[in-house]
């Protein structure tokens, strides 16, 4: 058989020629993530579809043509409406100038039409499967972000104002600042001093009362002289630190439990260098979160717990109840109802994520972490970024750099910068078999701890929340947890405004800064069925979260002490681990 020519093995698969072999082991070599091959495979599509080809070089020619237009107007002196606006949120344009300036406005609108209109043609390339338009689009729309006028001094009419204003001082300031993240060796959002774990954030009075290679796990002081007597115990992240749940005393989810009654426990994970590489998703769930469950019952001296799971940390606490319910007897199990917050279980549609999962990059992604035990904390922090890139990379590559600012003492920037490392073993497994495989919401498909796991075993009261904003945890894929457990649990499923993190950090304030919607979807009730009937609420869903475990969680008794002979202290929150680089 020719060398270029394909066969078929026995399980009916096509096998690669010897072409595509090289040329996969060449996109592995220099391009694993498809920066470059998917736009190129976007471009290849074109041609192969002359027709689709056609009418977009027809729309092309008439976009340039209404720009040529425009541009010929504004340098006689007319100003005709732009022929592509800018987006409200979006700042890079926000200036006036970009309007009163004939010569800003022609590049802005020779910008904007050139990004319009380049997206638009990777988001649409013709016989590509849906993510490899999705790659191929974020990848263009990245390298468009990159190049924006907005990002060069001589183009940027705010930046050369200011250095006159200033005269030439925000040039200086920004070439200091530029030296600074060059040492730093990664582009600054928050000065690395600006805040102090344990002083400025974290500081909820608390002890540590368990210690193992994985958690610690804190409980907080009582605010008051009789709480619930079932405790809440809260899995959280291990992508970043578990301080994000009590930034500081206006901002502390946890703080706001125990001021309203609670006994409240947390994890706080321990950041895995190489020798903790072997470390499993089955670890996370027997000494993660089922330490955490058990600790909890124990120090309390009660049967069962209110779990809440964020994050990655609801996808360990989903995979948890789904074990336990398998696990343990009807009458044995440990935990009574739970709270999932922007917390992925179906990985269908995961979100923009999504443009970095396919089998090249986990293989890239596994070679990597094999070198090294982990994933390191700012690869991770990276991909993150990239996938808000003006907000979370070039503003501040502007404001740094351009207009010479000092950067934002920003409390969530801070966290966001105060990465951590995922072991080998667990971020490999957690990538393939949840992201790529999607299969924590197929019956049995995982076994867990040595038991088949399925969701439609879960049949404890959910609490589940997202984020109307979420790039990271699309509020319609956190939605499929509804028809996930199992028909007989009650679901009270909760949307909030804002985004991953502020939606979750959402303390009530007067006036109320965001709104909620919040209904019980039947488990065929479609989200946009589920949106039409529930009503939106303003304020802060914690309310009406802390109204649903004060009917759930049992009687009041006399506070807990902080800590017990059983469980002795071990340190002051917020711990050990939560300081580790």
């Amino acid at each position: 058989m020719p060398a270029n020519q394909a066969s078929r093995r026995q399980d009916g698969k096509t096998e690669l020629t010897v072409p595509e072999l090289a040329w996969q082991a060449l996109r592995q070599a220099v391009d694993p993530f498809g920066m470059l091959s998917a736009p190129w495979h976007a471009q290849l599509a074109w041609w192969t579809h002359p027709q689709d080809l056609l009418r977009q070089v027809d729309l092309t020619w008439r976009e340039t043509q209404a720009l040529y237009e425009h541009g010929l107007q504004r340098l006689l002196g007319v100003q005709p409406d732009d022929p592509v606006v800018p987006k409200v949120e979006d700042e890079r344009f926000a200036d006036p100038v970009w309007l009163e300036s004939a010569g800003f406005d022609i590049l802005k609108e020779g910008f904007l039409s050139l990004d319009h209109r380049l997206r638009t043609l990777n988001y649409q390339a013709p016989g590509l499967s849906p993510h490899e338009q999705q790659q191929a689009h974020f990848w263009v729309h990245n390298w468009l972000n990159a190049i924006a006028p907005s990002n060069f001094f001589w183009t940027n009419p705010r930046a050369i104002q200011h250095a006159l204003e200033t005269d030439g001082k925000s040039l200086q300031a920004g070439w200091e600042h530029y030296l600074r993240d060059l040492n730093a060796g990664k582009l600054l959002m928050v000065e690395p001093d600006a805040f102090q774990v344990g002083q400025d954030l974290g500081t909820t009075p608390g002890q540590v009362i368990w210690r193992n290679r994985l958690l610690e796990l804190i409980h907080y002081a009582p605010a008051s002289t009789e709480v619930r007597a079932m405790p809440i115990v809260i899995c959280t992240p291990w992508i970043n630190k578990f301080y994000i749940l009590d930034l500081n005393e206006h901002k502390s989810l946890v703080k706001h439990l125990t001021e309203q009654g609670f006994s409240v426990f947390i994890t706080s994970w321990k950041n895995p260098g190489a020798e903790l590489q072997d470390l499993s998703f089955d670890d996370y769930l027997l000494e993660g979160v089922g330490e955490a469950v058990r600790v909890a019952r124990e120090f309390c001296g009660v049967p069962q717990v209110h779990l809440v799971g964020y994050c990655i940390g609801g996808t360990l606490a989903a995979t948890y109840m789904a074990w336990a319910n398998r696990h343990y007897p009807v009458d044995q199990m440990p935990v009574a109802h739970w709270t999932l917050l922007t917390t992925l279980t179906d990985f269908a549609e995961p979100g923009e994520i999504g443009v970095f999962i396919d089998e090249d990059s986990l293989r890239t992604l596994d070679q990597i972490m094999a070198r090294k035990g982990y994933l390191d904390g700012e690869a991770m922090a990276m991909s993150f970024r990239l996938l808000r890139s003006n907000s979370l990379i070039w503003h501040y590559w502007v404001h740094s750099y351009l207009l010479g600012e000092p950067l934002p003492a920003f409390n969530v920037l801070f966290w966001n910068m105060d990465t951590t490392r995922m072991p080998r073993a667990m971020h490999a497994f957690y990538l393939r078999e949840m992201y790529l495989k999607n299969r924590l919401v197929q019956r049995d498909a995982l076994t867990i701890a040595g038991e088949p796991i399925h969701l439609d075993r879960i049949t404890q009261p959910l609490y589940a929340v997202s984020a109307q904003d979420d790039h990271i945890a699309p509020w319609q894929s956190c939605y499929k947890i509804r028809e996930s457990v199992n028909l007989a649990a009650p679901v009270r499923f909760v949307l909030s405004t804002s985004g991953h993190i502020m939606g979750i950090v959402n303390p009530p304030v007067n006036p109320p800064k965001r709104a909620y919607w919040v209904g019980e979807p039947g488990r065929n009730d479609s989200w946009e069925q589920w949106l039409e009937q529930s009503p939106m609420q303003t304020g802060s869903w914690w309310q009406d979260w802390t109204a649903w475990l004060h009917a759930r969680t049992g009687e009041r008794v006399p506070a807990y002490p902080v800590a017990s002979p059983q469980f002795p202290a071990l340190g002051p929150a917020p711990g050990q681990y939560v300081l580790e680089k």
